[in-house]
């Protein structure tokens, strides 16, 4: 298991998080050779479908080149379930202190989802530096991102806003500097996953890449 420390850098370095909702375990393969191919090898399953533990599972062994979060992990079974399916990193969209707590005491990066700077500050204080912001567009996207900053920027506290990122505004959400990644579920929207759509799922990589090294190198 990576330290937590080497999870976020990683996710960091690649500014994206994929939001799968995968339905089939036969497309987990070919979806992480469209995320691989189009430059994010990172993943975040959510656990809302049948399929999730199984796609973790076949991702860990079949392509452990690949950075696999489980998503929406509301429980203590599910704090459990995801480590032994192999996932590297959990998240959540709400703050429940106990599910934090369970993740923190078998050594899963956990990174729950705040909607208050109440939640922001029960977080940190359970030791948390890394923070789901959920749903972030609903709450104001990178303006309510930027008042977080103010009062808890120089406690460390790092944000992923999900909900709401679009290539659109992709920009706007990287440019908060608290932001560490975002969450996006344009990149592999579950239509096209059922489809087959894996080009498309590349491009889409590919493009948001494209747009993070423009931020990075300026041109």
């Amino acid at each position: 298991m990576k330290s937590m420390n080497d999870v976020y850098e990683k996710i960091g370095s690649l500014k994206i998080v994929p939001v799968i909702a995968i339905d089939e375990v036969e497309s987990a393969i070919p979806l992480a050779d469209a995320l691989i191919d189009g430059g994010l090898p990172l993943a975040e399953i959510t656990f809302r479908t049948k399929a999730a533990a199984e796609v973790l599972r076949t991702l860990k062994h079949e392509r452990p080149g690949l950075l696999i979060g489980a998503g929406t992990i509301l429980t203590l079974e599910g704090v459990h379930l995801a480590k032994e399916c192999g996932a590297t990193f959990a998240l959540a969209p709400g703050f429940n202190p106990l599910v934090v707590e369970e993740a923190l005491k078998i050594g899963l990066p956990f990174a729950p989802g705040i909607a208050t700077p109440s939640e922001v500050e029960g977080a940190l204080g359970l030791g948390l530096k890394v923070l789901k912001v959920f749903p972030a567009g609903d709450l104001g996207g990178p303006r309510f991102l930027n008042s977080l900053s103010g009062p808890y920027g120089h406690t460390g506290v790092r944000f992923i806003p999900t909900g709401g990122v679009t290539v659109d505004n992709l920009k706007d959400y990287l440019s908060v500097k608290t932001v560490l990644a975002v969450g996006g579920t344009w990149i592999a929207k579950r239509e096209d996953i059922t489809s087959g759509n894996w080009d498309k799922i590349r491009d889409n990589c590919r493009n948001a890449v494209a747009l993070v090294q423009q931020m990075v190198t300026g041109k």
